[in-house]
């Protein structure tokens, strides 16, 4: 008929008149993922017939586990990192050192520096960049309360300023380094230059200039 879509070799088909989008439940799950970050809606229909076919303890658990976290997960309100629990974890830590911070543009980031097992101070996340084009500035970040981390009887000695190597993030970490240098506090950034195993020949003139002017 006119208008009904096709099944054709397992494959359903469109018609010229009309696009079936399956029942509505489908729609809707289809329609939720493929606002997900890397996910278009191809992929996002694979996902939802897998979710139909699993168990309804399956999705059960996942739905648990998405309500959760909405639910409980909040932000730290010293370091502003992702936590289940306020003052988080690494600010409650005894073992970590608490005069050194380190400024990172987003809780992944955070999370890098932790798997390196090579940092022992503390974090702090400013939920983003400076970036003029679009919108946002100082303000729309959490770059205030790091300063009041700085004041008067602070045991901070370092601000490690780990931010991202691109224009966002050097404006962001010159913007910092403008507000902490009257406080006398050591400001460092993170070492830029050549990955392990790299070949000179291959490396950009930026990376090996700054293998250059980073060398110890």
């Amino acid at each position: 008929m006119p208008g009904w879509p096709l099944w054709r070799g397992g494959r359903l088909w469109e018609t010229e008149s009309m696009t079936w989008e399956g029942p509505k439940p489908i729609s809707r799950v289809v329609e939720g993922l493929s606002r997900l970050p890397g996910i278009g809606p191809k992929t996002a229909q694979r996902l939802t017939y897998y979710l139909l076919r699993a168990s309804r303890e399956q999705v059960g658990e996942l739905a648990d586990a998405l309500r959760d976290l909405k639910d409980n997960v909040k932000l730290c309100s010293t370091c502003f990192n992702i936590s289940d629990q306020d003052p988080c974890h690494i600010c409650t830590n005894p073992r970590r050192d608490q005069s050194t911070i380190c400024v990172v543009e987003e809780p992944l980031d955070l999370v890098a520096i932790e798997r390196t097992a090579r940092f022992g101070g503390v974090y702090h996340v400013l939920h983003g960049a400076i970036s003029p084009m679009d919108g946002i500035g100082p303000d729309e970040l959490r770059i205030r309360p790091l300063i009041s981390r700085l004041g008067p009887g602070t045991k901070v000695q370092e601000v490690i300023l780990a931010t991202n190597p691109n224009l966002e993030g050097d404006a962001t970490a010159m913007y910092i380094t403008k507000l902490v240098e009257p406080l006398g506090i050591k400001i460092t950034r993170l070492a830029r230059g050549l990955p392990i195993g790299g070949d000179l020949e291959y490396a950009d003139e930026i990376t090996l200039g700054n293998a250059f002017a980073g060398r110890s």
